[in-house]
């Protein structure tokens, strides 16, 4: 096995560039068996494409992603395209004996995610899927202190995730169309969130009790394509069908007998991106909000009322053990938000050399689970009733 890992990128826009960038700074900051080579890279976007690969570093370019199976020097294939097309690509690139990595949700349709599970049973290659919260240094803790038995037996969980860029004037992109995304703030934000909880606790969802779904801005104007360097003409605008959910609501339960709660919403005035998850359990308590990502607060009960308290832990420190804290900055210099990926880019490089990631990765049969609670509640909500996930396959 060479030391080198080529590879792929398809798509090029905002999870292109957060991608790019994780794949090619991870090599400076992480001491790692095998090094990322960046080889390819493929849109539909052929006017932009030549621009991004050399901006990006990427070595080639192409608009037909199918060159990329054919190319048999290229070793793992990133996927940050819309839902629709993640089936068709990753099935190809398995069949190509390719490693797959996906953006999340891992399809648009539970029918989808499940034929992507069963292609990736039967292959070789190794799959991961970007749920780059988990690589957040504080939630990577509080898997950790839970693991430990810190919190003990576990009661309540319960998740947000709130932005407020939906809103009327928002035009109608892919994320807004069902046939593209299949479904809106679920899939792009509950699925964030539940697979935070289930990645935090350990534990799985078995029953959603009731959920609520909504689409509030069932109309949005079509985006008016002009050459480059060129405004678009002013007047009129067509208006497109928004036909996904602008916000989920759900409550479930774990298999240990915790209860839950998971918001989601694109339309939740005065939040920017309000990713949260506080669990409470008999012997303590943690809460983390990505809007104060470095942080995790932490509850020990055990210590007795006397000096119980939440404590506000700057996980930073390379000395006290956090969660890759050591590639970065001295204690208290900061990471942000682009940093989830390339600690996920590592994870995925110890992985494919042999070593053990810092914390677990999804694979495409984690992320199917996901995938079934976040179905789970949409077939909640659109029966009014309890749905327990065994029916869910």
């Amino acid at each position: 096995m060479s030391n080198l890992l080529h590879v792929a990128l398809i798509g090029q826009k905002f999870m292109g560039r957060a991608h790019s960038n994780a794949w090619s700074q991870v090599n400076k900051f992480f001491d790692t068996r095998r090094k990322a080579v960046l080889s390819m890279v493929a849109a539909r976007d052929g006017a932009e494409l030549a621009e991004f690969a050399a901006k990006w570093g990427w070595s080639k370019a192409t608009t037909d992603w199918r060159d990329i199976a054919l190319d048999s020097g290229v070793d793992l294939v990133d996927i940050a395209t819309p839902n629709d097309a993640h089936r068709e690509i990753a099935l190809a690139m398995l069949a190509a004996k390719k490693h797959v990595a996906c953006e999340k949700p891992l399809a648009g349709t539970l029918a989808d995610a499940r034929a992507m599970r069963d292609a990736a049973r039967k292959a070789k290659s190794k799959t991961f899927v970007w749920f780059n919260y988990r690589r957040c240094p504080a939630v990577a803790l509080a898997q950790q202190l839970v693991a430990e038995g810190r919190l003990g037996r576990i009661y309540h969980v319960r998740a947000t995730y709130l932005q407020s860029w939906g809103g009327p004037d928002t035009p109608l992109s892919w994320r807004f169309q069902k046939k593209l995304a299949g479904t809106g703030a679920h899939g792009d934000l509950n699925a964030h969130i539940v697979d935070m909880a289930r990645f935090v606790t350990g534990d799985e969802i078995v029953e959603i009790h009731g959920a609520v779904a909504r689409t509030f801005i069932t109309e949005r104007e079509i985006p008016q394509s002009s050459p480059r360097g060129t405004q678009a003409k002013k007047g009129p605008q067509k208006k497109g069908k928004s036909d996904v959910d602008d916000a989920v609501l759900f409550l479930a339960s774990f298999a240990q007998g915790a209860v839950a709660s998971f918001e989601a919403s694109r339309l939740a005035t005065g939040h920017l991106n309000g990713n949260s998850l506080e669990v409470n359990g008999e012997k303590g308590a943690l809460r983390f909000d990505f809007e104060d990502m470095n942080v995790l607060q932490f509850h020990d009960a055990t210590l007795g009322p006397r000096t119980a308290g939440w404590r506000r832990i700057l996980c930073t420190s390379s000395a006290g053990g956090h969660p890759y804290a050591a590639a970065w900055w001295p204690d208290a210099h900061v990471i942000g938000y682009e940093h989830g990926f390339t600690n996920m880019a590592a994870d995925i490089l110890r992985v494919l050399g042999g070593e053990k990631p810092a914390v677990p990765l999804p694979d495409f049969a984690d992320a199917y689970e996901t995938q079934r609670v976040l179905e789970a509640a949409l077939v909640s909500a659109r029966e009014r009733q309890s749905i327990r996930l065994s029916e869910v396959r």
